[in-house]
């Protein structure tokens, strides 16, 4: 499978690195990846940066024990945008409710308490005319998060629609679908004020 050398640089970072007990672990697609700033967007609080490029909820379920390996976590925070892209082999929003909900079983067998969070899949000019699909799934997640114990949806769409409802391109590199430095400084305060509600302060 195409993301193994990735998985495999993640076990032996794990073999390597002496992580912090109750980390906070991010994991999913290439905008976890790509966060340059996210032990400092997230300090004091510990994390465990676990992105890999083309990430889909169908192959991260396949990898999800081997990604969680034996951490000590305080919470899973997780994005993958890759399940609806316009690619042929895109899923439906009701199978990618599905996998979501089998990636959130797995998680639980080895950490049946701790918060879990899913990032809202952000609306991208590149990716705009799957927006009604992807926003769909979107909204499926959000409804199973609001009916389930620690497991908490985090909206980051409303801030990056512009007054006419299109996505803000100045908040994006040239391929319009990978955030820039102002777009992951708007991000990360979505997302640190989301996690700060659930747990407190180090």
């Amino acid at each position: 499978m195409w993301a193994y050398p990735e998985i495999q640089a993640f076990e032996q970072q794990d073999a390597e690195v002496a992580y912090p007990d109750n980390a906070l672990l991010f994991i999913g697609s290439s905008s976890i990846r790509l966060w340059k700033t996210l032990e400092q967007d997230m300090a004091p609080y510990p994390v465990i940066q676990r992105g890999y490029g083309g990430a889909h909820f169908r192959d991260m379920i396949f990898f999800t024990e081997r990604i969680l390996a034996n951490h000590d976590l305080q919470m899973v925070v997780f994005f993958v945008a890759n399940d609806i892209s316009g690619s042929p082999k895109d899923g439906t929003p009701k199978e990618v409710l599905r996998l979501f909900k089998y990636f959130i079983k797995q998680v639980r067998t080895k950490h049946p308490e701790i918060p879990i969070m899913q990032i809202a899949i952000t609306p991208t000019q590149s990716r705009w005319n799957k927006w009604s699909e992807i926003n769909e799934a979107n909204e499926l997640i959000k409804a199973y998060c609001a009916k389930t114990s620690n497991l908490y949806y985090i909206d980051t769409v409303p801030e990056f629609l512009d007054a006419k409802g299109q996505p803000k391109p100045e908040w994006f590199v040239g391929d319009q679908l990978h955030l820039n430095k102002t777009g992951y400084a708007v991000w990360s305060n979505i997302i640190r004020a989301a996690v700060e509600e659930q747990l407190p302060t180090p």
